[in-house]
């Protein structure tokens, strides 16, 4: 893959502020302790973020690759029962055979990974840096600014499994990535006295939360019951002006 200069970036991905542009080059996949941060959230949920998962200048190449040449689409979705553009692009690749994504009412299409061979490549990286792992799914999406965003939710689908792993792999522009435990509700017509109640269930206003900075070229994986007990966003951030590409590999059983 042809180095990428930084002038050459900036003008086909935006105004993005390099914040580690004069630092060392950093080895790929570094997991040491100096970029690594485990945080446990308890009752076998797990989050692991590498800050510097793959080098600078081979992460700049991969993100002008997939702006280039991934089939990007912007779908309409259902949210509470409304349709709505979603606020992002999207693509989705998958292994021959697999049970089809369906999210928000909308049924990507799926590409093969052959199609993409830098994909390929970065899959294996994933792999060598989580022994055990094995993903065949991946969804990218691409912020174009500020006023994309995610909004709360938990990847919690049927076809992931109870305990679904999840790697994501960040390009471009520097995101928040937010964490919040579900809130607890009491059962209708339940409470903790054994009284029937004609209210509504109660809902933990105050939920515990966590944060992070994702970085160009850094890598966060969720685990255990994170997807059942804990839901993520990545919030608008208006002032932010350029491109954020976002790849989540999945294991779909």
């Amino acid at each position: 893959m042809a180095t990428v200069t930084k002038l050459k970036l900036k003008a086909e991905t935006g105004n993005y502020h390099r914040r580690e542009a004069e630092q060392s080059e950093a080895p790929a996949e570094i997991s040491d302790s100096r970029t690594k941060r485990v945080v446990e959230l308890g009752n076998g949920s797990e989050v692991i973020y590498i800050s510097r998962f793959l080098n600078y200048d081979q992460s700049w190449d991969y993100l002008e690759y997939l702006n280039k040449n991934m089939p990007w689409n912007r779908p309409r979705i259902r949210v509470f029962g409304r349709s709505c553009v979603q606020p992002r692009d999207t693509c989705y690749v998958a292994s021959e055979g697999l049970v089809q994504l369906v999210y928000s009412g909308y049924q990507p299409h799926a590409y093969t990974w052959d199609e993409f061979p830098p994909l390929k490549d970065i899959l294996d990286a994933v792999h060598k840096a989580l022994p055990g792992s094995r993903f065949n799914s991946l969804l990218l999406n691409r912020y174009k600014g500020g006023d994309d965003y995610v909004g709360w939710h938990a990847d919690d689908e049927k076809l992931y499994g109870p305990t679904p792993e999840i790697a994501s792999l960040s390009f471009g522009c520097e995101r928040e990535f937010l964490l919040k435990k579900k809130p607890y509700k009491t059962p209708r017509g339940k409470n903790t006295s054994g009284e029937p109640s004609k209210k509504r269930p109660k809902i933990d206003a105050s939920p515990e939360k966590h944060s992070f900075v994702l970085k160009h070229g850094s890598l966060l994986v969720m685990r255990g019951y994170t997807q059942r007990d804990w839901l993520h966003s990545v919030p608008k951030r208006v002032k932010e002006d350029s491109i954020r590409i976002n790849l989540t590999f999945r294991l779909v059983l």
